[in-house]
């Protein structure tokens, strides 16, 4: 695709500051020293967050807060790893080579164990490859490495578009027992990571074997004007379940990681630009509706061409990726659509009784009813999601309104008031509409700390070369990769 001038401008500098490079130095040492009071109550969160898993969860996955225990899902230590970049930016330096030596000395990448290919890969190899960049041990590079060899059975498949699951001890791989079919986005949000890990370890096998994938799906039909189904069959490399189109779970990422990996290679590479910006037309095209009676703007659902107003929260990465792509020269409507659609989901948390949003909204296109925001009883639990917080922090940084801080205040204070346990970390919640009883689950998910917190940090923070947008892109779980530069 020739990529026409005025699709894509000079990106605006990230701030008006001298910027310094992140890349292995210390980037916390100054900031300790000038962070505000909403950065102090996020260092507080994490301390709090970090206390109940060292003392119930160390090592394992997942803290059960309530109960006082752990839950496992790998056995990789999933917590600590997608934390670790979190507490370098925050200056919890203690608490840093703490966990640094737990995956020096306990951190078995051999053990028999099945892993989802695609939550390992965003979850560990994008920790290992995050914290590396901005430490320059090598220690996170030689695991990042070891883990990245362990997962390419995953590809060895008649298609090669890989399986979800992979035995990093044995190196073998399977799809779920159920289906011989892959989620579309966990097949297309790997890319950066492994991208990455080939620059880091000049191995060219990981960039091949992932952008195989985008370019089986760059030309692959059952496309509808961009939008892609949520299923691939990995042996004969083509969609499945054709007809279902959502910017939800199953789907999600793979818009995202289009953008991120063209900013990634420099803005070279036309084939994802031009599948993002497509995608984009057939979002505004196919998804887009207005709720009554507010007119909020918000992504739908389509099945079998009959629209449905169901929004997941994970759709509320959008208006951040959009600022981001305009950021980086494209157009200036994508600003438009990105500033309506981060006021729905700030009102998907505002319009709700705990003021903290479901899993999954249904928007009301009826002019008789009185609330644009409707909840069914199975969507109103609170996971700790980082998605709006995410694009809060995204618009804050291009557009410096305050307005976005104040919101990500206003959601910070309300994951306090019902999230927070006593005796340490956060729980994700049952139910988002009864302040009095939210019904606590007894979870904290790694992303709370990797991603949730990390972002409101950022977004609270004035210092708009910490974590500069000109230098670094976040992967989908909020680990820091660098913008190549050569």
């Amino acid at each position: 695709m020739e990529i026409a001038p005025e699709l894509v401008t000079a990106a605006p500098p990230d701030s008006k500051k001298e910027e310094k490079p992140v890349l292995h130095e210390k980037v916390n040492t100054k900031e300790t020293a000038t962070v505000n009071k909403q950065q102090m109550a996020v260092i507080e969160a994490f301390q709090h967050a970090w206390k109940g898993y060292k003392q119930y969860a160390w090592g394992h996955d997942e803290l059960k807060p309530i109960s006082k225990t752990y839950s496992e899902w790998f056995g990789l230590g999933l917590t600590l790893i997608d934390a670790l970049d979190t507490m370098w930016i925050l200056g919890q330096k203690q608490e840093f080579e703490e966990a640094k030596k737990w995956v020096i000395d306990e951190l078995n990448l051999g053990k028999s164990v099945d892993v989802n290919l695609f939550e390992t890969t965003i979850r560990i190899l994008g920790g290992l490859l995050s914290v590396y960049n901005l430490t320059g041990d090598q220690v996170f590079l030689d695991k990042a490495s070891e883990l990245g060899d362990r997962l390419m059975p995953a590809f060895n498949t008649p298609s090669k578009i890989p399986y979800s699951d992979v035995n990093i001890g044995l190196g073998t791989a399977h799809p779920p027992r159920w289906t011989s079919d892959s989620t579309v986005a966990e097949v297309t949000s790997i890319q950066l990571e492994f991208r990455e890990l080939s620059r880091l370890t000049k191995k060219d096998k990981y960039q091949a074997a992932v952008d195989d994938v985008m370019k089986q799906i760059h030309r692959l039909e059952g496309k509808k004007d961009g939008l892609v189904p949520m299923f691939i069959n990995t042996n004969s490399g083509k969609f499945s379940h054709l007809g279902v189109y959502t910017l939800g779970a199953r789907a999600d990422s793979y818009y995202e990681y289009l953008l991120k990996q063209w900013i990634q290679g420099g803005r070279k590479e036309a084939d994802l630009l031009e599948d993002y910006l497509q995608a984009i037309e057939g979002v505004t095209k196919n998804l887009i509706r207005k709720s009554e009676p507010n007119k909020l703007t918000f992504v739908g659902e389509l099945s079998h061409n009959q629209f449905s107003p169901k929004m997941d929260h994970l759709v509320c990465f959008l208006p951040g990726t959009l600022a981001l792509g305009v950021h980086h020269g494209l157009s200036a409507n994508h600003m438009k659509l990105a500033k309506e659609l981060i006021e729905t989901c700030y009102q998907m948390y505002a319009q709700i009784e705990t003021g903290l949003s479901p899993e999954i909204v249904y928007f009301n296109l009826n002019p008789h009813n009185a609330k644009d925001v409707e909840v069914k009883p199975a969507d109103r639990h609170n996971l700790l999601r980082p998605e709006t917080v995410e694009s809060l922090f995204y618009m804050y940084r291009f557009t410096r309104d305050k307005k976005y801080q104040e919101w990500g205040w206003e959601i910070f204070q309300n994951f306090n008031k019902y999230t927070r346990v006593d005796t340490g970390g956060y729980t994700s919640i049952n139910n988002v509409q009864s302040s009095e009883n939210p019904e606590p689950r007894d979870k904290m998910e790694s992303f709370f700390l990797g991603e949730t917190l990390k972002y409101f940090f950022l977004l609270f923070s004035d210092e708009f070369n910490l974590i500069s947008l000109d230098k670094y892109i976040f992967n989908t779980e909020a680990h820091i990769l660098p913008i190549w530069t050569t």
